[in-house]
This record gives structure tokens, C-alpha cells and sequence, in this order.
């Protein structure tokens, strides 16, 4: 099984914070994970709030976990709160359904990580980490 890179992952965290800045948005923080959820890379804004950093990553985690981005993982949610509150129950809580994870594949398809992104809105969030894998030549899996 391939990995997002340190590069790779690199420059996905560096145009999605240029992202961020040319939308003018909050502070954000991002986390990119490979594909066995091991932290690759991970950067916080000035004055990003506290509990960022874990939600970015929760993100990334769950997107990986479940198969889907966060943004299709809360619309499962939606409609099954008692499976996703005991999901919740069996991660740790480490799984959260607010769109800003998404799965990153490589160019046959493969899933080789995922990224995560907290501090505007979900849609916000989920914006700046797609134009950041793509920049780095790989896809965003739905």
C-alpha cells in the first residue's frame, strides 16, 4: 500500500493555508494523514483555537475510518444518529461528521491518506484541503 508523502503532504497544507488566505477566513489548522492514520503532516495558524488541531485530525481520521469524506459521513449521520453515536462510542469519540475530511487517492485510485481541516465552516474548511490535494497532483475522494 502507497502513502501520501511528506512532500505530497507538504504542499497540500501550504496551498490549502493560501486557500484559506485568499478567502480571508478564520485561522485555520490542517492534518494530513497517510492511509494507516499516522500523522504525516500538521500545521496551526496564529491564533487558531485550542481544540483545532484534534478536530482537523478527527476529521482526516474518520473520513479514513469510514471510507468517505466527512461531508458524506454527516449526511449518513443525519439520517442514523444511534449508529453514528455509538461509532462515536467505539473510536473514542475520534470520529466527527462536519465536512473538511477528505480521502486523498492517487492516481489509480488507491487511497493513500486522508486531510483534515478546522477553523471556519465546514464547507469553508472542506474547500481549502481539495484545492490543497489537488495542487499536489492527487485526487479528492468523495
Amino acid at each position: 500500500m502507497s502513502n501520501v508523502t511528506l512532500e505530497q503532504a507538504s504542499i497540500i497544507i501550504d496551498t490549502a493555508l493560501a486557500k484559506g488566505r485568499e478567502m480571508d477566513l478564520k485561522p485555520l489548522t490542517f492534518a494530513v494523514l497517510d492511509a494507516g492514520g499516522h500523522l504525516i503532516a500538521f500545521k496551526r495558524e496564529d491564533k487558531s483555537s485550542l481544540l483545532r488541531g484534534d478536530i482537523a485530525s478527527g476529521k482526516a481520521w474518520g473520513a479514513l475510518g469510514m471510507g468517505s469524506s466527512t461531508r458524506i459521513l454527516g449526511e449518513r449521520a443525519a439520517g442514523n444518529p444511534s449508529f453514528f453515536g455509538a461509532l462515536s462510542d467505539l473510536s473514542g469519540g475520534r470520529i466527527l461528521t462536519s465536512p473538511g475530511g477528505v480521502l486523498i487517492q492517487d492516481d489509480t485510485g488507491d487511497v493513500i491518506g486522508a486531510a483534515g481541516a478546522s477553523g471556519d465552516s465546514g464547507a469553508n474548511d472542506e474547500a481549502c484541503v481539495i484545492a490543497g490535494i489537488e495542487a499536489a497532483g492527487l485526487k479528492a475522494a468523495p
